[in-house]
């Protein structure tokens, strides 16, 4: 899965034209996530086919300004889950640098060492758990 990231005007409607872009296109948003108070803010959208989700936005002049592969492993939803997976991933010595939730209880990580938190969380070295 491929978390792209998009600089967005911090203004209502901006969710809707992403997200409009990216439905037409046929490309289902797995996870969404925003961050920026200001007059800007990130936008991270997780899929599962990119490049037609970045040609969609080119063509609504919506700019991904990067992407990068993540790590998405289903999870329990109950207490504690979170926090054990992280335990885990610390005590690997592995560095998060994105963490957020995913449709059907997944939860999203980064990382810059992505083959060893892949190797911790049991994920495949070419395809993530979704």
């Amino acid at each position: 899965m491929m978390d792209l990231v998009i600089e967005v005007d911090n203004e209502p409607g901006s969710l809707a034209r992403v997200a409009a872009a990216i439905s037409d296109a046929g490309v289902n948003i797995s996870a969404a996530t925003c961050t920026g108070p200001g007059d800007k803010a990130a936008m991270h959208i997780l899929v599962p086919h990119a490049e037609a989700a970045k040609h969609a936005l080119a063509t609504a002049n919506i700019t991904v300004t990067s992407q990068r592969e993540v790590v998405v492993v289903d999870a329990e939803d109950r207490p504690g889950v979170l926090a054990d997976m992280a335990r885990m991933i610390a005590e690997a010595g592995i560095d998060l640098d994105l963490v957020y939730v995913a449709t059907r209880t997944r939860l999203v990580f980064g990382s810059p060492d992505l083959d060893a938190l892949k190797d911790i969380l049991g994920v495949e070295a070419r395809a993530s758990v979704s």
